[in-house]
């Protein structure tokens, strides 16, 4: 069993929103009481459609702002409130790739000077130790030694998105968080990244919080899956089951949507009825009811908790059922 690198219990992140000049603030709840676990060396996806939690996830794991609510431990440490240091060694222990590679690399810098700043930064590393740390990590990712001295715009989006994942670990991290990193790749470029991204993660023994809206990426590089939806959990466990057997209606119509040449990766397919409510004003009850094909009396009127159905987690009270 992998040892639990990031532990995450009933996190919640509000917002107060403005409404208008006399209307009282609203409260958007963009992650309402999410739990999940991730172990050294494995990749958990968050999947979902847009407003679904994805994003803010990767930004309370990330610590760029901290949760309204819940535990978060990372490598054993109290990522809620940290002190100073604690603040710092975790800053170091968890990295982002972010979605764009045109707009994550400052243009002005050449390649060896953004690879370096990390260490600028965070260690007391001389001139000489952070060039030969900067040219490892190039030559780790793909890239070649005269790349040390070129600015982003000489590369393609595929190169932009290798300097992204050597600059992420350069300081060694133990975590990665991938928001969308292949989403702006050509198709032909997505397989090369994400096979390197596995290869590095077996290398240096990394997790990684994977967010993407892609499932036919997420089959390839996921060990588990958690399918979001208005904030909330709607499934999660092992890849194999999700996409083997998806319990929730909602995880099966996003199956259903995905395109497969492969019959047997092909789904059932699900109409689901209208548009995402907004997380301004979610449903009573269980916040899908209103577009799912199956919904009965009991789903408007009583949440769904989580429960353990089939070697994964459900929020749905007819799981297994329809």
């Amino acid at each position: 069993m992998s040892e639990t690198i990031v532990a995450g219990s009933g996190l919640s992140r509000h917002y107060a929103v403005s409404r208008g000049l006399l209307a009282p603030r609203a409260t958007l709840k963009a992650l309402d009481g999410v739990s999940f676990t991730l172990a050294v060396g494995r990749t958990l996806a968050v999947v979902g459609e847009s407003g679904c939690g994805k994003t803010t996830l990767a930004r309370l794991v990330t610590l760029i702002e901290p949760p309204t609510a819940g535990r978060l431990t990372i490598a054993g440490l109290n990522a809620v409130a940290p002190g100073r240091e604690t603040l710092k060694t975790l800053r170091r222990t968890v990295q982002m790739v972010f979605q764009d590679p045109y707009g994550s690399l400052n243009p002005r810098k050449k390649v060896g000077s953004l690879l370096e700043e990390p260490l600028i930064i965070n260690t007391a590393m001389s001139a000489a130790e952070r060039r030969e740390a900067a040219r490892f990590m190039m030559a780790k990712v793909g890239l070649r030694p005269e790349h040390y001295g070129r600015y982003p715009h000489m590369f393609s989006g595929g190169q932009r998105q290798r300097i992204a994942i050597a600059r992420a670990l350069m300081l060694k991290p133990r975590v990665v968080v991938a928001d969308e990193p292949v989403s702006a790749l050509d198709v032909s470029i997505q397989a090369q990244v994400l096979n390197l991204m596995m290869d590095l993660q077996d290398e240096f023994k990394l997790a990684y919080l994977f967010i993407s809206h892609d499932l036919s990426v997420v089959r390839h590089i996921s060990n588990d899956v958690m399918v979001m939806y208005l904030g909330r959990a709607a499934e999660q466990g092992p890849k194999e089951r999700i996409f083997g057997r998806p319990l929730h209606p909602y995880t099966r119509a996003l199956l259903a949507s995905t395109p497969s040449v492969d019959p047997a990766h092909r789904a059932e397919p699900i109409v689901l009825k209208g548009e995402l409510p907004s997380p301004l004003d979610p449903p009573g009850g269980c916040a899908f009811h209103q577009r799912c094909p199956f919904a009965r009396e009991r789903c408007v009127a009583e949440p769904p908790p989580l429960r353990e159905i089939d070697g994964r987690q459900v929020a749905c009270h007819f799981a297994g059922e329809v």
